[in-house]
């Protein structure tokens, strides 16, 4: 560990809590020792540990029957690098990192290695910005990258999104949401399952900067947060 680094935390309960998750996951994908947890027998930082700990210790079960733990590795190694190197990194709680940032999908998208290829992309634009200005900018860069179209399949992945650059909502908030953990941004996919007046319903973002969470429309950019498809008074 470098000095001076930050050591991520848990709080006692919340730490018992997944570990007593982690040990239930093992046994119950037993079946998959090697593939799961061969990992954990490579050296591993403290932090790196800890966030495969939590990764595993709350991923749904279908997870770990299909993926394996090298893929999970790679995510969490990333968004610690990321971490180290924005200038809000130091500033997220460990609490907020872990539920916002650190989950390596979205909605029910396929799981890709997407965090490095859109931090490439991304970083160097928002790089100097202020941590809302960069959750602005990125969600220009996703306006860029996305095209509505009304679909019923649900729910294509970000690089999925990017390459067909056709999708409904869900799709264009699932991008947004994963442009901004992968600079290091703590963000999370808001929905309203149906509308009281349609049968219809909606997905959109909210990304927490310096301590407050906003929201905004995914893929369509606004001059300032809170503003979008409804407004805050």
């Amino acid at each position: 560990m470098m000095k001076n680094e930050q050591r991520l935390t848990l709080d006692e309960q919340t730490m018992r809590l997944v570990e007593e998750k982690f040990e239930y996951k093992r046994r119950i994908a037993a079946a998959r020792e090697r593939e799961l947890f061969g990992i954990f027998n490579e050296p591993l930082a403290d932090d790196e540990k800890l966030a495969l700990k939590y990764l595993y210790a709350y991923m749904p079960l279908n997870d770990m029957a299909d993926y394996d733990g090298s893929l999970f590795l790679s995510h969490v190694r990333e968004a610690l690098r990321v971490r180290s190197v924005v200038p809000w990194g130091r500033g997220i709680p460990d609490s907020i990192f872990f539920h916002f940032v650190l989950p390596y999908r979205v909605n029910n998208e396929n799981i890709e290695n997407y965090r490095g290829l859109l931090f490439q992309e991304i970083y160097p634009r928002v790089q100097s910005l202020s941590m809302a200005d960069a959750i602005l900018e990125t969600n220009h860069w996703c306006h860029e990258k996305a095209n509505y179209i009304a679909t019923d399949a649900r729910t294509v992945s970000p690089l999925t999104l990017m390459r067909t650059a056709l999708g409904r909502c869900g799709e264009q908030s699932t991008l947004a949401v994963a442009a901004l953990r992968s600079i290091g941004i703590p963000a999370r996919q808001v929905y309203t399952p149906r509308w009281a007046h349609c049968d219809s319903n909606h997905a959109w973002v909210e990304a927490w900067a310096d301590g407050t969470w906003y929201f905004f429309g995914a893929c369509e950019p606004e001059p300032r947060l809170n503003q979008g498809w409804r407004s805050e008074e």
